[in-house]
């Protein structure tokens, strides 16, 4: 099979025609909106499509939407809110957890899906980020935790201490669901075939950018996860910024997938989130 052949027949599976930078030669087959409630695989966690990222270029507890500052975050996190989302995505490495803390002050908590990630490599350490992020982000769970940022093809043998301490956080009730963040096309071969992945974090884009392989390889992991049952939340939607100029054509690919769930994308502006809101709706 020639790899243009593998790639329309593999990446799109609801119908829309993807021609490199060209853009989409069909319309996508229904209406998708922001704001649509959708389920996360089989968590029974149902959310908007749309998450609210908090960690734009985020290392060493800062990111783009920490730099707007407690005030500044929470705000567009409520703004958010209004406009219908009820997604917030989080992680201790990007220093939000106060951020999202706040905005909680002034919503029902059940409303809203509480997202975080966490860098423990040890059992010990995740005990500790579990107890400490509900105190970070003034609640008494986490809807969805995840391991952050695995690279290694072994990571569920690797780290199978912090696996079973997440495992047993979900039978006390002190997280929902639980699953992994991969930044390697290997460590994502090992999450679609791992059972205790409920929830992955996968990194896609029509071009590549900042992705663990070329986009048709890695959707064609993400539907072996969707075909297990797993839920499959995409990120770097728009490259990390590289498609910041192309925002219709990403989102239009994101839209076209039968693979995702939802998908997260950072805004840093009022003006950016509606937008944002705006583009889907009219794709």
């Amino acid at each position: 099979m020639k790899r243009r052949e593998f790639i329309l027949g593999t990446a799109y599976g609801v119908g829309a025609v993807w021609l490199g930078t060209s853009g989409f030669a069909a319309a996508l087959p229904r209406r998708f909106s922001a704001t649509d409630a959708v389920m996360i695989g089989k968590t029974g966690i149902k959310t908007s499509r749309l998450a609210m990222g908090t960690g734009t270029v985020g290392v060493g507890h800062h990111s783009n939407q920490t730099a707007l500052g407690l005030k500044g975050l929470s705000e567009l996190l409520l703004n958010g809110y209004d406009h219908g989302l009820r997604f917030f995505d989080a992680a201790d490495s990007y220093g939000s957890h106060p951020h999202v803390a706040e905005a909680l002050k002034h919503i029902q908590r059940d409303r809203v899906t509480v997202l975080t990630k966490t860098w423990a490599r040890d059992p010990a350490t995740a005990r500790a980020d579990l107890d400490r992020f509900r105190k970070e982000l003034g609640t008494d769970y986490l809807d969805i935790c995840l391991m952050h940022c695995l690279t290694e093809g072994d990571w569920t043998e690797r780290y199978r201490g912090v696996m079973d301490v997440f495992s047993e956080a979900k039978q006390k009730g002190i997280i929902r669901a639980h699953g992994c963040s991969c930044h390697s096309i290997e460590a994502l071969r090992a999450a679609a075939k791992s059972p205790w992945v409920e929830v992955d974090l996968a990194r896609i884009n029509p071009i590549g950018s900042h992705t663990d392989a070329d986009p048709a390889t890695v959707v064609g992991v993400l539907r072996e996860m969707r075909t297990a049952g797993k839920g499959v939340i995409g990120m770097k939607i728009l490259g990390q910024g590289d498609m910041r100029n192309r925002q219709d054509e990403a989102l239009k690919y994101a839209l076209s997938l039968d693979v995702l769930d939802a998908f997260t994308i950072g805004a840093e502006s009022r003006a950016e989130q509606e937008d944002l809101i705006r583009r889907i709706g009219a794709a």
